[in-house]
């Protein structure tokens, strides 16, 4: 399993959760370093021209543009779902699970930099959201920032002391430093909190 699909496990369920809550209240492939790099974005700078360009966007509101950004992301058109959440930050700023998205579609595209920006903006909106903590934790690993990734998984922990994809993911962080005795009890740890975790039992088994 990749970094990126571990990271997914996580978001993945953070995205369904915020679809549904969102319905609740409806009444109120690697790609080159050229393409990487015409990707990226200016945050500074492409806030300060959100309000100018207001008026050229389409009449769907905030909450309708993540929705159709969600349907995007779920036929994998990454391209299409981060126009719509752009679009839908411009409108709604400083929106924590817009950001969070966005970041996560950067992520998606192998664009780092970018997706640990809108990541750690979001966190800056959401302080207590493991969800953020987990998917900063797998961009500082990818990093080999190993020291920022741990802490960030004990901040996950330290919100939700049960939830099983944060376990599995730092028993992969203590594999990545040579801490094998440690990582045996974050897969046991994930495997308690749910049984049927297919990927924290073959990890553990390569570790015994």
């Amino acid at each position: 399993m990749t970094l990126f699909q571990i990271m997914m496990l996580g978001a993945s369920a953070y995205f369904a959760f915020k679809i549904y809550e969102h319905i609740q209240t409806l009444e109120e492939p690697e790609r080159t370093n050229t393409n990487k790099n015409k990707n990226k974005v200016n945050y500074d700078k492409y806030t300060s021209k959100k309000k100018k360009t207001l008026e050229t966007f389409s009449p769907f509101n905030a909450d309708e543009l993540v929705e159709k950004a969600s349907n995007s992301i779920a036929e994998n058109d990454f391209e299409k779902a981060l126009a719509f959440l752009k679009e839908a930050d411009a409108k709604d700023e400083n929106n924590a699970d817009i950001l969070y998205q966005i970041g996560y579609v950067y992520q998606h595209q192998n664009d780092y930099d970018n997706a640990l920006s809108f990541y750690k903006k979001a966190l800056d909106f959401d302080k207590k959201n493991e969800y953020i903590h987990n998917s900063i934790a797998s961009i500082y690993r990818q990093n080999k920032e190993f020291t920022s990734a741990q802490m960030h998984l004990r901040s996950s922990i330290d919100i939700n002391d049960k939830n099983a994809v944060t376990y599995y993911n730092y028993g992969n962080l203590l594999v990545d430093i040579d801490n094998k005795e440690e990582a045996i009890n974050m897969y046991k740890k994930a495997i308690e909190i749910k049984p049927d975790f297919t990927e924290a039992k073959e990890e553990l088994e390569k570790l015994l």
